[in-house]
C-alpha cells in the first residue's frame, strides 16, 4: 500500500512537471483557486432546498461494548443492516446558519437518524470556507493551506474553451484535522466542480464526495448531491455507513452590496429570518406510500429487500414473541439502565433523558483533586406557549475527598419570549469553615503553621438557591434571588503547630496552651450548624447579542463583545436563625476573540469581596470556587486553577483573579508525525490569583485534546516560587 502511494505520488508529480512546461502547474492553479475562495464563500446571501437524505449502516463486528456508545441506536437482535430516510427543507443565510427541518421520514431503527444527527454536519458544506464540518477541518482551500498541503496535478480535462483540472491534495502531517483527496477546478472562473475529501472526525473515518452546480448556473457555487462512506471502529465493534443526499433548489439569492451596507447600518442582531422553518408546524410524516412520493432518488433492490425484511418481522413479532420470565425481563432492564443511554417518554407528562449509570467516560482525575465521577438525568416538558419545565438531577462521588455530591436543578421557562423564568436548585455543597477561623488564621504569621496540617473543612453545606431571571433588554439580564444555607459541623478540629526545627506541638483537650500569642478560646467558637439567608442580585450585559425566535422562545446565540456581569449577596442576621450577616460583591469579565482558521483567545478577569462583615459569616464566593466533579475541555473559559489547594478558596475575605487561555490545533507538536494526527487541539494556559498569603498564585499549562481524552500538565507557583506541577485527565469520548 505505501509502494503504491509513492509510485501515485512520483506519476502525479510527473504530470505536474509537464503541464509546469506549459505554464500549468499545481501550485499555480491552486494559488486563483484560494484567491477567489473568500469571494465564492460568501457570493450566496441566502438559499433555500429540499433536501433527501438516503443512509444505511451495517454492523460487520459486534460486542457487548456495543451497548456503552451513547450515540448508538438499539440493535435488534439477528439484524445487523439498517436504513433510513429523510427529507427535509434547507434554510441557509450566510454566513454559517442552516436551518434543517425534517419533515418526513421512514426507516428500520426508529432512533437511527437521532442517534446519529451529527451526520447533519456532513450535509452542512461550504467548500470555500476555511475549515469544513463546522470548523473540525483545516480545508485545502483555506488561506493559509499551503502550509499544510501538497498539490499535485492529477489530470486536465475537457477541450481548451472549458478546461477542467484535477487537483490531489495530500496532508504535509497526520492530523485528525488534516483530509486527502481531490478537486476538480474550472479554468478562467476558478470554481470547483467536485471535491472529495476523506480524514477522520471523532471514531468515525469518512469519505466524502460533493458535486457542484455547473459553470454559469445559480447553483454553481452550491452542493447538487452529496455521497459520504464511513466506518467507524471501536473495540472490536466495526460498523460501516453509506450515506446519499441530493438537493433541490426553490430559491437562491446571491449578495447585494448596497443591501449589506445598509443592513450592516442597522446591526440588526435579530437573525429569525434565517431560523423562519424552526416555526414550521407540520406534522413529521413516517407514512411509507406519502414518502414514495417525495423520494428523488430510486431505492435499489438490495434497500427493498430491506424495507420488506423489517415490514415482515414487524407484522410477525406479536405471534413469535415468547414469554420471559418476569424475573429475567426485571434483571435486564435494569441492565440496560446500567450501560445504555436510554429516553424515557412519559406520555403527555414529558420525556427523561439518561445517559448509561455505569459510564466510564464520565470520570477525571486531577493532582489536587483525585478521582472524581459524575451522573446526569434530565427531564423535560414543553408546554403552551413553548414553555418549558426542566429538571436536572445530578449525582458525583470524589474519591480523594470520599465525598458524596448531590444537586436538584429545575427552570421553568414561563415567559421564553423574555427570557424570564424561575430557577430552584438545592444541594450540598464543599465543605467549608468559617469567618473566625480566617480570623484566628490570619493573626498567626506564615512561619508558625503548616497549612497542610490544619484540619478546614468543618462544616458540611446544604444550600438552596431560588432566583429569577428576565431579560430586560437585548444581552441585559436581571437575576434577583436567594440564597440560604444550613452548614452543619462534621467534628471537632485539631490545629498542629510547627515551630522552625522543632516536632509538631498539638494542643491539649483542656484548652491550655504554651503557645505565646495563641488564645486557645479559637476552638470554642463553634457550634454545631450555622444558618444564612441572603437576598441576590445578578446584572449580566453581553452588548450585540445575536439572537432568533423559535416560535415564542427567544434563542440567543452569540456576541462579539465582551460579556460582564455584577453579582450581589446581603446576608441578613436572624432571619431563619441566621447566624451573621455580610456583604458580597463580584465582578466578572469574559471575552472569545476568535483568530480564524479554529485559532480563539480566550481572557477572563475577576474582583470580589466581603464587606460589611457581623459575626460570624462564610467565605463562599460565586465565581471563585472549587469544583470537585468533573470538568472537561470545555470548562469555564479556562477559569480554573488546576493545582491550587481547595482550602484556599474560602481563605480570604477579597480576590483579584485573572486568565488567559490560547486554542489552537497545531502549537507545539506538529512536527511530532507520529502523534500528532490523534491531537484535535491545544491549549495554552495562564491563571493568576491573588489573595492573601499568595502575592500572587501563578499557575501555566498545556494541554491536548483528543477524541477520547483530555490530558493537560501544569506548573503552579506561589509568592513567586515554585511550588509543584500536576497533571489533569478528563475522558470526553463521545462527550463532545
Amino acid at each position: 500500500m505505501v509502494l503504491l502511494l509513492i509510485v501515485a505520488e512520483a506519476a502525479a508529480k510527473d504530470i505536474s512537471n509537464i503541464y509546469g512546461k506549459r505554464g500549468v502547474s499545481a501550485d499555480s492553479i491552486m494559488e486563483k483557486v484560494i484567491f477567489f475562495a473568500p469571494f465564492y464563500e460568501s457570493i450566496v446571501n441566502e438559499y433555500r432546498a429540499e433536501l433527501y437524505i438516503k443512509g444505511r449502516v451495517n454492523i460487520r463486528k459486534k460486542n457487548h461494548i456495543i451497548r456503552f456508545l451513547p450515540t448508538m441506536f438499539r440493535i435488534r437482535k439477528g439484524v445487523n443492516e439498517y436504513m433510513m430516510e429523510t427529507y427535509s427543507d434547507l434554510h441557509f443565510t450566510a454566513p454559517d446558519i442552516y436551518d434543517q427541518k425534517v419533515k418526513a421520514g421512514v426507516g428500520t431503527a426508529s432512533e437511527f437518524w437521532e442517534a446519529d444527527g451529527r451526520l447533519l454536519e456532513y450535509f452542512h458544506i461550504n467548500i470555500y470556507s476555511s475549515t469544513l464540518l463546522y470548523d473540525k477541518l483545516l480545508s485545502p482551500l483555506a488561506s493559509n493551506a499551503k502550509k499544510y498541503y501538497t498539490y499535485y496535478i492529477d489530470s486536465i480535462m475537457g477541450p481548451e474553451f472549458n478546461r477542467q483540472y484535477k487537483i490531489r491534495f495530500i496532508p504535509k502531517s497526520k492530523s485528525f484535522q488534516l483530509v486527502g483527496g481531490y478537486m476538480v477546478v474550472s479554468d478562467n472562473v476558478w470554481s470547483v466542480r467536485e471535491i472529495r475529501f476523506a480524514g477522520r472526525s471523532e471514531m468515525f473515518r469518512f469519505d466524502n464526495l460533493l458535486q457542484l452546480g455547473e459553470v454559469g448556473a445559480p447553483d454553481e457555487f452550491l452542493p447538487v448531491r452529496y455521497m459520504v462512506e464511513g466506518s467507524f471502529r471501536f473495540l472490536g465493534n466495526v460498523i460501516d455507513g453509506s450515506y446519499t443526499a441530493s438537493l433541490k433548489y426553490s430559491e437562491i439569492s446571491q449578495k447585494d452590496t448596497g443591501r449589506e451596507v445598509e443592513e450592516q447600518k442597522k446591526e440588526k442582531y435579530d437573525l429569525t429570518e434565517s431560523y423562519t422553518l424552526s416555526n414550521d408546524t407540520n406534522a413529521y410524516q413516517r407514512d411509507t406510500a406519502y414518502f414514495n412520493s417525495l423520494r428523488p432518488i430510486p431505492l435499489t433492490q438490495h434497500e427493498q429487500s430491506l424495507y420488506q425484511d423489517y415490514f415482515l418481522r414487524r407484522d410477525t413479532v406479536g405471534v413469535t414473541k415468547k414469554k420471559l420470565n418476569k424475573n429475567l425481563e426485571f434483571w435486564g432492564q435494569i441492565g440496560d439502565a446500567l450501560i445504555s443511554r436510554y429516553t424515557v417518554n412519559l406520555d403527555k407528562l414529558g420525556s427523561v433523558r439518561c445517559s448509561p449509570l455505569i459510564n466510564p467516560f464520565l470520570l477525571s482525575y486531577s493532582g489536587s483533586n483525585g478521582i472524581s465521577y459524575r451522573q446526569e438525568f434530565k427531564y423535560n416538558r414543553l408546554f403552551p406557549g413553548d414553555r418549558l419545565l426542566r429538571i436536572v438531577p445530578r449525582i458525583g462521588y470524589n474519591f480523594k475527598q470520599k465525598e458524596f455530591y448531590w444537586r436538584v436543578r429545575s427552570d421553568f421557562d414561563y415567559w421564553p419570549r423574555k427570557r424570564a423564568a424561575l430557577h430552584v436548585e438545592l444541594g450540598n455543597g464543599n465543605r467549608i469553615y468559617s469567618s473566625d477561623v480566617l480570623d484566628d488564621l490570619k493573626a498567626i504569621p506564615d512561619s508558625l503553621f503548616d497549612f497542610n496540617q490544619i484540619h478546614l473543612d468543618y462544616f458540611k453545606d446544604l444550600y438552596l438557591n431560588v432566583e429569577h431571571s428576565w431579560e430586560i433588554v437585548n444581552g441585559l439580564t436581571l437575576d434577583v434571588g436567594l440564597s440560604i444555607h444550613r452548614r452543619t459541623e462534621v467534628e471537632r478540629s485539631n490545629f498542629d503547630i510547627v515551630f522552625p526545627d522543632t516536632p509538631p506541638t498539638r494542643l491539649v483537650s483542656d484548652g491550655q496552651s504554651y503557645l505565646p500569642g495563641f488564645d486557645p478560646e479559637i476552638l470554642n467558637k463553634f457550634r454545631h450548624t450555622y444558618n444564612s439567608f441572603a437576598p441576590r442580585v445578578r446584572l449580566t450585559w453581553k452588548p450585540g447579542q445575536y439572537y432568533y425566535m423559535n416560535g415564542d422562545r427567544k434563542v440567543n446565540l452569540h456576541s462579539k463583545y465582551p460579556t460582564v456581569s455584577v453579582d450581589w449577596e446581603r446576608g441578613i442576621k436572624g432571619v431563619l436563625q441566621s447566624s451573621g450577616s455580610y456583604e458580597r460583591v463580584e465582578v466578572d469579565f469574559q471575552h472569545n476573540v476568535p483568530l480564524g482558521l479554529m485559532r480563539d483567545l480566550y481572557f477572563r478577569l475577576g474582583w470580589g469581596a466581603f464587606t460589611r462583615q457581623e459575626e460570624l459569616y462564610f467565605v463562599d464566593f460565586a465565581n471563585l470556587r472549587r469544583s470537585n466533579l468533573p470538568t472537561g475541555w470545555n470548562d469555564d473559559i479556562g477559569g480554573v486553577f488546576q493545582l491550587l489547594d481547595g482550602r484556599w478558596y474560602n481563605s480570604s475575605r477579597k480576590y483579584a483573579r485573572a486568565h488567559a487561555v490560547y486554542e489552537a490545533p497545531f502549537l507545539l507538536i506538529r512536527h511530532l508525525n507520529k502523534y500528532t494526527q490523534y491531537v484535535l487541539n491545544e491549549r495554552l494556559y495562564f491563571n493568576m490569583l491573588f489573595v492573601p498569603h499568595l502575592n500572587p498564585y501563578l499557575e501555566f499549562g498545556y494541554g491536548i485534546g483528543t477524541h477520547v481524552f483530555d490530558f493537560g500538565v501544569f506548573t503552579s507557583f506561589a509568592n513567586w516560587k515554585y511550588q509543584e506541577i500536576g497533571v489533569k485527565f478528563t475522558f470526553e469520548l463521545f462527550n463532545r
